[in-house]
C-alpha cells in the first residue's frame, strides 16, 4: 500500500511527458513549496538537468504511475494518450491532473469518468483558463452586470500550423468551450460550427471557425482563427453591463456599459481587481492542495467530459 505522508510534507507528484508544456510543469512545481516532483516519465535523458535532485526519470510511464512514493500524477502528453494513462493512474489510486482536452474521443472520456466515479479517485482537467485569476474574478463580478444575454470569445494567432497536430478546434476550442460551460452551468441545447475559411498552411491546418453554443436565452459565439493577429478575449454581455477578460491587455478584466448590439465594447472600461498569479501556478497549487483532501476544484473531470462532448458535436 501507499505510505501515508505527513500532512504538512510536500505532495509527491509524478509528471508524464516533458515536452514544451511538460517543461512548464517542471518549472511550476519547482516554485511551489507544497509540491515536489519525484518522478518524471520521459525518454529524453537530457531532461535530468531540468528536474530537482532525487527526481527519478524513467522512459516507461507505467512504472512511474505505479511507483509507491507517487501520490498524484500530472499528464502532459498528447491528447490521444490521455485516456490510457489516466485510467492507469486511477487504477493505481493516484489523483490526476490531465492536460486539456481530456480526450479527443467521447467514448474514451466517458470511460475515464466511469472509472473515476467507481473508484472515487480525483481527476481534474487542466483547462488553463478556468484556473485564471481573471476568470475567477469575472465569475465573482457577474452580479454587477445582471442577467446574461450573450457570450462572445475570440482566440487568434498566426499559426501554429502543425502537421498531424491536435486540430485547432480541440486545442484552442477546449479553452473557450470550458469557460462557456462553466459560466452557464449546463450543456447547450444545440451546437454548430461555421467555417469562414478552412485549408492548409505549411502542412498543417489553417482556418477560421465560429462555434455557436445555444442555451435557452443565451447564445455563445466562439471564434477560433489561426490566420489572424494574436488575441484571446471573452466578453459576457449582461443587461446592466459587459465584462471583458482579455489575456493580452494590461487590465485582464474590465467592466463596460451594456452592449445591446453584441459588439465588442470600445474604450478602456473600468479595470477590476485580479489576483496576480499565473493560471498554471494556480492550477498546480490548488491540485496539490486537494490531493490529500479531494474536492472538485475549478475544473473537475465532469466538466472536461462535457467539453469533449461539445467539441465532438462541433467537429
Amino acid at each position: 500500500g501507499m505510505s501515508i505522508p505527513a500532512n504538512n510534507s510536500p505532495v509527491r507528484l509524478a509528471l508524464i511527458g516533458a515536452g514544451r508544456w511538460g517543461k512548464n510543469y517542471i518549472r511550476t512545481i519547482a516554485g511551489l513549496p507544497g509540491a515536489a516532483l519525484v518522478r518524471l516519465a520521459s525518454s529524453n535523458p537530457d531532461n535530468l538537468a531540468l528536474v530537482p535532485p532525487g527526481c527519478v526519470i524513467e522512459s516507461d510511464w507505467r512504472s512511474v504511475v505505479s511507483a509507491p512514493e507517487v501520490e498524484a500524477v500530472i499528464i502532459a502528453t498528447p491528447p490521444a494518450t490521455h485516456a490510457e494513462i489516466t485510467l492507469a493512474a486511477i487504477a493505481s489510486g493516484k489523483a490526476v491532473l490531465v492536460e486539456k482536452p481530456l480526450t479527443l474521443d467521447l467514448a474514451e472520456a466517458e470511460a475515464v469518468a466511469a472509472a473515476a466515479k467507481a473508484t472515487g479517485v480525483m481527476v481534474w482537467v487542466e483547462h488553463t483558463q478556468l484556473f485564471n485569476p481573471a476568470w475567477e474574478a469575472l465569475k465573482a463580478d457577474l452580479t454587477s452586470i445582471g442577467p446574461i444575454l450573450a457570450v462572445r470569445s475570440e482566440a487568434g494567432n498566426h499559426g501554429p500550423y502543425r502537421p498531424g497536430g491536435v486540430p485547432m478546434l480541440w486545442d484552442w476550442g477546449a479553452h473557450d468551450v470550458s469557460m462557456v460551460l462553466d459560466l452557464m452551468g449546463r450543456d447547450p441545447d444545440s451546437t454548430s460550427a461555421s467555417w469562414a475559411a478552412r485549408g492548409e498552411k505549411d502542412g498543417g491546418e489553417a482556418g477560421d471557425v465560429t462555434l455557436t453554443l445555444a442555451f435557452s436565452t443565451v447564445e455563445a459565439h466562439i471564434r477560433l482563427c489561426n490566420t489572424m493577429d494574436k488575441c484571446r478575449r471573452l466578453a459576457v454581455f449582461g443587461e446592466a453591463g459587459t465584462l471583458v477578460m482579455d489575456d493580452r491587455a494590461t487590465d485582464k478584466l474590465t467592466l463596460h456599459p451594456p452592449q445591446p448590439d453584441g459588439n465588442w465594447p470600445v474604450g478602456q472600461g473600468h479595470a477590476l481587481t485580479v489576483t496576480d498569479e499565473m493560471p498554471l501556478t494556480r492550477a498546480v497549487r490548488l491540485f496539490a492542495g486537494a490531493v490529500r483532501q479531494p474536492e472538485p476544484g475549478p475544473s473537475p473531470l465532469e466538466l472536461g467530459l462535457r467539453v469533449v462532448r461539445v467539441l465532438g458535436a462541433c467537429s
